[in-house]
């Protein structure tokens, strides 16, 4: 081979890698500071975040008027803690979680079994889809006669606020504030509907989030290929790692709620509260009915309440330590622990 074929054949090959990185990396090439990663976590950077909508979708959540607030870098979990990992912190602690003291949770009815639905007299008036469901917990999504054995890389749910604090807390971590949650979920872009952009499917068509498809709550088409609870990480992300910040389950956060915000709002939130804000929507939103997948979109629970659509992620200010991480099965901490 002549040197000037060698030197066409290698300008070919690095045009080819090119057009490869260009093309396979658009989505994190955005912000690539922001790549590090340790493990299960992702850096996010911080900066001067604007939280909120000039323009509220749903006002009377309190989505504006846009809140500035510096947030400092953080590390935020991948995906929403899964049952697996729950499951960890509960056989190293014997932790009972609230739903399993009150002795019921809150399941979609569709989701009970004929048997158990039989047997239920009650509802809440203004959801009546929503039914108390004796013996419902994060064992048993949709009652006693459910378990989630199949279904350890679902995220937990029937989880409350301080069900979800107590777990981060054990593993080292925290919840996030909301500044922090709608930094990570929009990459410092308030303008994004969701955190790859303002689309819910992809060119092809496709689906980029686990919401409800037709009419809610009778019809229920799974377009998204998945009839209710999808397992974490089941829709890829472009957006620094993170899957399902939006859709999927609603995600506790450590802010009490108000719709009334200073002038001078700081990370932390208000002082105090009745409902904490949790963000992210579920697979249970649509657009017509609860358009709260979105990354300024927020919602409310008090800290006592769980139901099937509810869970969470931790976040966490310093590096983060894989080697003694406890809701890493992988991890020394865990080589002696029952295989799930």
């Amino acid at each position: 081979m002549s040197v000037l074929t060698e030197l066409a054949a290698f300008h070919f090959l690095s045009l080819i890698l090119f057009f490869l990185n260009l093309y396979g990396h658009l989505c994190v090439a955005e912000l690539p500071e922001n790549r590090k990663s340790e493990d299960s976590m992702v850096l996010v950077k911080g900066g001067v975040t604007e939280v909120g909508l000039e323009k509220p979708i749903i006002p009377q959540d309190g989505e504006g008027p846009i809140r500035k607030i510096d947030v400092p870098s953080f590390y935020i979990d991948k995906t929403e803690v899964t049952n697996a990992q729950f499951k960890r912190f509960v056989d190293a602690t014997g932790y009972k979680t609230e739903a399993e003291k009150f002795g019921n949770s809150f399941v979609m009815q569709s989701f009970v079994s004929e048997e158990i639905n039989s047997k239920i007299t009650q509802s809440v008036a203004s959801a009546p889809w929503w039914l108390p469901v004796d013996k419902a917990d994060w064992q048993h999504p949709e009652g006693p006669d459910s378990s989630i054995k199949s279904r350890m890389d679902n995220p937990v749910v029937h989880v409350t606020w301080n069900d979800a604090t107590e777990f981060c807390r054990w593993a080292g971590k925290r919840l996030p504030f909301e500044a922090e949650w709608e930094r990570a979920c929009n990459n410092g872009r308030p303008t994004r509907l969701f955190p790859w952009g303002n689309r819910e499917k992809d060119k092809d068509g496709e689906w980029l989030l686990n919401i409800w498809q037709g009419k809610f709550p009778e019809e229920n088409l799974a377009e998204d290929g998945h009839v209710g609870l999808a397992p974490v990480a089941s829709y890829s992300s472009c957006h620094l790692g993170l899957h399902d910040m939006v859709g999927n389950v609603w995600e506790w956060t450590q802010d009490w709620h108000s719709v009334d915000h200073p002038k001078k709002p700081t990370i932390t939130g208000p002082a105090s509260g009745k409902d904490k804000v949790k963000k992210g929507g579920s697979f249970m939103c649509q657009k017509g009915f609860c358009y709260r997948y979105r990354c300024a979109a927020r919602g409310n629970n008090s800290p006592d309440t769980s139901a099937y659509n509810l869970g969470f992620r931790c976040v966490k200010s310093e590096v983060p330590h894989p080697e003694t991480d406890p809701t890493d099965s992988s991890t020394s901490a865990n080589k002696h622990k029952t295989e799930l």
